[in-house]
């Protein structure tokens, strides 16, 4: 955009799903301190007045002919997975898809990507209730029932309520860098960052902080991720053997110990990337990575770019942001 502001265009219909259209409007309209003047500009398109979940009556911002002029465009969850969402929904879409959006589909507005045939040849998910269902009448879509979220780079797919959230974290976390998508997590008071392959589905909820087994052990780890921690020394700080502590994090965190802890690492780095101007060897020793050589080879693998890289782009951003 000319002026400089990202839109988020949030695509709405009769059906759309209200728990999704809100998480959406209140993240991209609500900047964190932390943006330093940078943010999004949500409008809600549709082609006309709509009710959300049957009940709420949403007067649009503009049309739907809007979608192709934004930078990205967000589908909240749909009610009616057993119809054809509108054509006109899945036309305007595809459109913005084809101008150059990004398109992200939160819970069940995967069906409307698959109907504008966004996810053809793609890994995609949904909310796990309705995963079997977008396979069977979409079978040119790779559906992933296990996952939070799927980022394809310009479409992304998400599971339902609480990944429709961490999905668009991930999105500020890409354009903004970490420190920021970690301040709107806090304003938001939900968990920083939930890595898109995590479960869907978690035998037992997180409790609240001090209420779960691994709650005093996870802000030990977190204090101390400059130090070379296996899982030995988890459980022997959890007083637990190794194979009931990966059952206690398979249940409460949906991942195993040392993919939790290296998500840690990798989030610290990419902090420190963003704020301070230390080597990526010091980076290395203070995230616990041991060498260079050991962070690049992780950070690349789980972020797409290697640090030094990272650092460019989000001190530049910040830069323009300044300037702005």
């Amino acid at each position: 955009m000319t002026t400089g502001v990202h839109t988020v265009a949030v695509a709405v219909a009769d059906g759309i799903l209200h728990f999704e259209l809100a998480l959406a409007y209140e993240l991209f309209g609500s900047p964190p301190p932390a943006a330093a003047g940078s943010w999004y500009e949500p409008v809600i398109c549709g082609a006309g007045p709509v009710r959300a979940d049957g009940r709420f009556l949403l007067e649009p911002d503009d049309g739907l002919d809007r979608l192709p002029l934004a930078d990205t465009v967000i589908v909240p969850g749909w009610a009616e997975v057993d119809a054809a969402p509108p054509p006109d929904l899945v036309a305007a879409v595809r459109a913005a898809h084809e101008a150059g959006a990004r398109v992200a589909s939160l819970c069940t507005g995967a069906f409307v990507l698959a109907a504008a045939g966004l996810l053809d040849g793609r890994r995609a998910t949904t909310h796990w209730a309705h995963t079997d269902e977008l396979a069977a009448r979409f079978p040119d879509v790779e559906v992933d029932p296990d996952v939070l979220y799927v980022d394809n780079g310009s479409v992304l797919t998400s599971a339902g309520k609480a990944a429709a959230l961490d999905l668009c974290l991930h999105l500020v976390r890409r354009d903004h860098g970490s420190a920021v998508a970690n301040a709107a997590a806090r304003r938001l008071v939900v968990p920083p960052h939930r890595a898109g392959g995590q479960a869907q589905f978690v035998a037992s909820p997180v409790p609240e902080r001090g209420d779960h087994p691994l709650s005093e052990l996870l802000a030990w780890v977190s204090e101390r991720l400059d130090q070379p921690l296996t899982v030995e020394d988890l459980a022997r700080r959890a007083n637990i053997s190794s194979r009931h502590l990966g059952r206690h994090f398979r249940a409460t965190a949906g991942t195993t110990p040392l993919q939790w802890l290296l998500t840690q690492r990798i989030r610290r780095a990419q902090e420190l990337l963003e704020t301070t101007d230390e080597s990526v060897d010091a980076i290395a020793a203070a995230t616990g990575m041991g060498t260079a050589a050991t962070l690049r080879r992780h950070f690349n693998r789980t972020v797409g770019v290697p640090p030094d890289a990272y650092r460019r782009t989000f001190r530049s951003r910040l830069t323009d942001a300044r300037r702005a």
